[in-house]
C-alpha cells in the first residue's frame, strides 16, 4: 500500500496508522538478569554509543512536536540510568504545556523506594512494574539475583505517592503458572491492574518449552473469577477484561497467538538512538547520526519521517514456525 497523507500533521506510516506512542529505552543496563531477557554475564554498551540525557530529551521532544502523545521510558531498567530523574523532570514540561498526554515508565521496581515520590512530582501518574512471581525463591531464580522484598517495598512507595500501578507478568509454563490466581487476588487486594504477557523469542533466550498461550491462562482464571471484556485501552497492545470480584482489570498481551499489528501505533527508540519500527523485526533506523550531525532538528525530523514510512505491516514472531525470522537482539537492548 502506498504512502498516505499524515493526518492532522502527525506522523503516520504507509498503512495510515498514526504513530502517537514512543517507547524510549534510556539504558541497556539493569540490576537484574531475568532468564528470558538477559544473559548472566551480559555485555553492556560503551558510553560513547549511548545517548546523553540531553540527546534523549531532544529526540523525544522532536517526536512530541510531530504528534506523539504518550511517552514511556524503559530500559534495561530506567531507574538505574544516571540522570534519569533530571530527564523525567525535563520531559514533564510537555505534560505542563499539554503537548503530551502521558509520561510513564516500565520498571522492575527495585529502585522505586528511592524515586517514587520524585516521579509523581514530575507528572508521572502511573507505572508498569514487571513482576512474574510473588514467591521470593522463584523471584530470585527468575531474576538471578533480585530481592522480592525490595520490589514490594518500591511498589508500596509508588502506591503511597499516588501512582497507579499495573503489574506485568510474563506467563511461564512450569514456573509461575501455578500462581496466576494468587497474582489476581494480590493485585485485586491492592487495587492494581495486572497484565499477562506471552513469552517472546528474543536473543535466543526464550525456552519454547516455557511458552504458555494466554488462552490457557484465561481459561484457568475463568474457573475462579468472572472476567468481563472491556474496550479499555492504555495505548498499548493489551486486551482487557474486568474482574467482577475485585473491580480490577486484567490485560492479555498475545503477540504470538493473536497478533495486534493492525492497530499498532508505537515505535521504540533504543539508548543508542536506533529507532525500531516493530518489536518483532530486525529492521530499524539510525537517528543518532542526524541528531549529532547538527544542532538544527531539520535533518533529524527528515530521518524520523522517512523511517516511520518504512514501518512494517506486522511482526515476524512465531513459536515453532520455521519461516519466522529469529530476533537476535535481546529484550534488554530493545526496551520492551
Amino acid at each position: 500500500m502506498g504512502h498516505m497523507a499524515e493526518p492532522n500533521g502527525t506522523l503516520a506510516d504507509s498503512f495510515g496508522r498514526p504513530v502517537t506512542y514512543l517507547r524510549v529505552s534510556v539504558t541497556d543496563r539493569c540490576g537484574f538478569r531475568c532468564i528470558y531477557c538477559m544473559t548472566q554475564d551480559a555485555d553492556f554498551l560503551p558510553k560513547a554509543k549511548v545517548l546523553t540525557v540531553e540527546e534523549i530529551d531532544r529526540l523525544a521532544s522532536a517526536f512530541i512536536r510531530l504528534g506523539t502523545r504518550k511517552l514511556r521510558l524503559t530500559g534495561g531498567e530506567p531507574l538505574v540510568r544516571p540522570g534519569i530523574m533530571a530527564l523525567v523532570r525535563a520531559l514533564g514540561r510537555h505534560l505542563t504545556s499539554g503537548a503530551l498526554d502521558e509520561l510513564t515508565l516500565t520498571t522492575n521496581g527495585a529502585m522505586l523506594f528511592k524515586h517514587a515520590a520524585g516521579l509523581a512530582d514530575a507528572g508521572v501518574r502511573r507505572l508498569n512494574v514487571s513482576l512474574d512471581t510473588l514467591d521470593p525463591h522463584k523471584f530470585r531464580a527468575i531474576t538471578r539475583w533480585g530481592k522480592l522484598a525490595k520490589v514490594l517495598e518500591g511498589v508500596r512507595a509508588a502506591a503511597d505517592a499516588g501512582l497507579r500501578i499495573k503489574i506485568n507478568a510474563v506467563a511461564l509454563k512450569g514456573v509461575n503458572d501455578d500462581e496466576i490466581h494468587d497474582m489476581v487476588a494480590w493485585c485485586g487486594g491492592h487495587g492494581f491492574d495486572l497484565t499477562f504477557i506471552e513469552l517472546m523469542p528474543f536473543g535466543g533466550l526464550a525456552d519454547e518449552g516455557r511458552f504458555l498461550p494466554l488462552q490457557q491462562v484465561r481459561s484457568e482464571l475463568e474457573t475462579r473469577w468472572t472476567l468481563e471484556d472491556t474496550d479499555h485501552c492504555t495505548g498499548g497492545p493489551a486486551h482487557y477484561a474486568r474482574v467482577r470480584e475485585t473491580g480490577c482489570r486484567i490485560g492479555f498481551i498475545t503477540p504470538l497467538t493473536h497478533g495486534f499489528c493492525e492497530s499498532c501505533n508505537r515505535v521504540r527508540l533504543t539508548c543508542t538512538g536506533r529507532l525500531h519500527l516493530c518489536l518483532g523485526r530486525e529492521d530499524g533506523a539510525d537517528l543518532r547520526t542526524p541528531l549529532r550531525l547538527s544542532d538544527d532538528d531539520g535533518p533529524l525530523i527528515d530521518a524520523l519521517r522517512a523511517a516511520i514510512r518504512r514501518k512494517p505491516g506486522g511482526h515476524d514472531f512465531a513459536i515453532g514456525r520455521s519461516s519466522a525470522v529469529p530476533i537476535t537482539r535481546s529484550m534488554s537492548a530493545t526496551g520492551g
